[in-house]
């Protein structure tokens, strides 16, 4: 029989699990990981008291720039990819960053949609679902942590001179500052090792005495606090 159970703990884990997988698609398909100095029309610097100049930004495989004049597009900034294939990844590094934010993002969002169902099923194979998934967070965190080293490396690619000048080198981001998709992929990261500590302790709390006695009074749905 399935039972139910609810607590504040494992509620809260499963929420931030979702989150973090999330945070973590977002930052990845966004284009602001670097965000390059204000340019005017045709790409040269905006004129003093220019009304809102913009910034062009480049992300692992896409971009954002100035609408070049085309009429058919209405919109005055265009955000794609820029690159069409694996291979047109603009260096090395990045397409390791690739890979390894994709493994990591996809085991997320596995643990992410197993929690859902911990309300009802806690254990599979005599192994609590709490400890498997903590474990998988665990291992998504070391991937995500190897993309995030290796997607500075990068940043002395041809791509990368083009928007943030000719002292961009590895490490070393140039006339680009960081974007907020860099910063919240770490945040999403450092979220992910929480998670996996959190779970044992949402794991404890569905296995706890209160639990087991709400289970012998023949209740399906047990909720605690």
């Amino acid at each position: 029989m399935c039972h139910v159970i609810v607590t504040c703990r494992s509620m809260l884990w499963t929420l931030l699990s979702i989150v973090v997988a999330f945070a973590e698609l977002i930052a990845f398909m966004s284009a602001d990981w670097l965000v390059a100095k204000a340019k005017g029309r045709g790409g040269a610097e905006p004129a003093a008291g220019a009304p809102e100049p913009h910034h062009p930004t480049l992300g692992i495989y896409a971009r954002c720039i100035r609408n070049p004049g085309v009429q058919s597009v209405p919109r005055d900034t265009l955000c794609g990819p820029y690159a069409e294939s694996f291979g047109e990844i603009a260096s090395g590094f990045w397409q390791a960053t690739a890979i390894f934010l994709a493994v990591g993002i996809s085991i997320l969002g596995m643990v992410a949609l197993v929690s859902v169902f911990t309300m009802c099923v806690q254990s599979v194979l005599k192994k609590s679902i709490f400890n498997v998934c903590g474990l998988l967070q665990g291992i998504a965190g070391l991937f995500l942590i190897l993309g995030l080293i290796l997607y500075p490396a990068g940043w002395g690619c041809q791509k990368a001179i083009d928007y943030c000048g000719h002292y961009a080198s590895a490490y070393k981001p140039g006339d680009c500052s960081l974007g907020w998709a860099f910063y919240t992929a770490i945040g999403g990261t450092v979220l992910t090792f929480i998670c996996a500590v959190f779970s044992a302790q949402a794991e404890i709390a569905t296995s706890s005495d209160k639990v087991q006695e709400e289970i012998e009074e023949g209740k399906n749905l047990i909720c605690l606090l």
